[in-house]
């Protein structure tokens, strides 16, 4: 093989030939190549072979070699072609660290050789008797992470005390006296708490997705029960326009109010219940892919972040009201109606307390200055006797 390439190579480049002419003593260039060389060196009109140094008069005409070009390109498909069964290896793949040339995708790695293997380069770990206790798993570019930084050996045991995988060597040095066990005992005794972590993963998905579903009814019940509110006071009102117009859209305004206030705030909460859901779903699958690992130094050395129960923040409580209470608008709106016009303005301050007191069930802490305003209410100092009391103030916090 060595032989055929070098015979149909270009003196000049030292490559294959690429559009390979001849010139007429028979030696074999590329086009590119002899082009270029006759180029420098043509004198007065004489050339000569770079290879055989014959000259020529005038200059020779290049003649492309089609059955050459042919040779060459079969000889580039035979090299470029993969082994039977095998691939090349791809962006994020493990390439076999025994092919030469373009990679192989690797099947296995060899936590002995600390290499990774394709089909063809991996049968003498299963046919050779020398290579009968080598480990393989599969194929990683994490072999650096599985041998100790101090001894260069493998990972194989693990230390309870300290809380990390060693290699046997680390037993006799600095990990003397600990807590020893193997990786595979280890990863058995951490198997149980992943199984425990992944049922209350579970667990947390189903209640919150239960309170997104009853927030999502409570917040439908709401709309349907404003949106009658509104109609029944639509209609009501008109039988009293000529004194009520003004309460009317006072009114609807408040409702409608009330209701952007309250949907929001449950919308919100359930995006936050949405995003916790979708994390917990994440969190489920690295667990699962974790638990069905074959690698158990992976394995202990992922536990530990993933087992780690995320700080969840506090949400608030939720009550969901089965009767959305505006029907005791719709009905104060009704004995308004039938009321005379001195008693209008007492009535329309029940109706608009009755709106405002209803929420949802969603008993968030007030965090904008707007939140603190809906508790605040107007004072009234008498100027006669105010100054007394700022007074005495200013004496306690000298005092203090």
């Amino acid at each position: 093989m060595a032989e055929a390439i070098k015979s149909i190579s270009c003196s000049i480049c030292l490559g294959l030939l690429k559009n390979p002419v001849t010139i007429p003593c028979g030696h074999s260039y590329c086009i590119g190549c002899i082009k270029g060389c006759l180029d420098q060196k043509e004198y007065n009109g004489i050339c000569s072979c770079p290879q055989c140094r014959q000259t020529f008069i005038p200059r020779p005409i290049l003649k492309r070699n089609a059955t050459l070009a042919v040779v060459v390109r079969k000889l580039k498909t035979k090299r470029n072609a993969a082994p039977p069964g095998h691939h090349y290896s791809g962006p994020g793949d493990v390439e076999c660290d025994s092919c030469t040339g373009r990679k192989v995708k690797a099947a296995k790695s060899c936590l002995v050789c600390l290499t990774s293997y394709c089909e063809t380069h991996l049968k003498p770990h299963y046919e050779s008797p020398a290579f009968k206790k080598h480990k393989l798993v599969n194929a990683s570019t994490q072999l650096k992470e599985k041998i100790c930084s101090h001894h260069d050996k493998l990972l194989e045991v693990y230390c309870r005390t300290d809380q990390q995988c060693i290699c046997p060597l680390c037993i006799m040095d600095e990990h003397k006296g600990h807590d020893i066990v193997s990786a595979a005992a280890e990863r058995t005794d951490k198997q149980k708490h992943v199984g425990e972590k992944h049922q209350k993963c579970l667990k947390r998905i189903q209640e919150r997705e239960k309170e997104i579903q009853e927030l999502r009814q409570s917040v439908d019940s709401l709309k349907r029960s404003a949106q009658a509110a509104v109609e029944d006071s639509e209609r009501i009102f008109t039988e009293l326009i000529c004194y009520i117009e003004k309460r009317r859209s006072e009114l609807k305004e408040l409702i409608r109010a009330q209701e952007k206030t309250e949907v929001s705030q449950a919308e919100r909460h359930m995006e936050q219940l949405k995003q916790e859901v979708a994390e917990l779903r994440r969190r489920d699958v690295e667990l699962k892919q974790l638990s069905h690992t074959e690698d158990h130094i992976h394995f202990l050395q992922t536990f530990q972040s993933l087992c780690v129960s995320p700080e969840y923040k506090a949400l608030p409580s939720i009550t969901v009201y089965p009767h959305i209470p505006f029907e005791h608008v719709k009905k104060s709106v009704s004995e308004l109606r039938d009321q005379l016009q001195d008693v209008c303005k007492k009535e329309m301050d029940k109706i608009s307390g009755k709106v405002t007191t209803f929420q949802i069930g969603l008993t968030a802490e007030p965090m904008t200055r707007e939140d603190f305003l809906t508790y605040s209410c107007q004072l009234t100092l008498d100027p006669n006797t105010a100054y007394q009391y700022l007074c005495l103030s200013e004496g306690n916090r000298k005092e203090i």
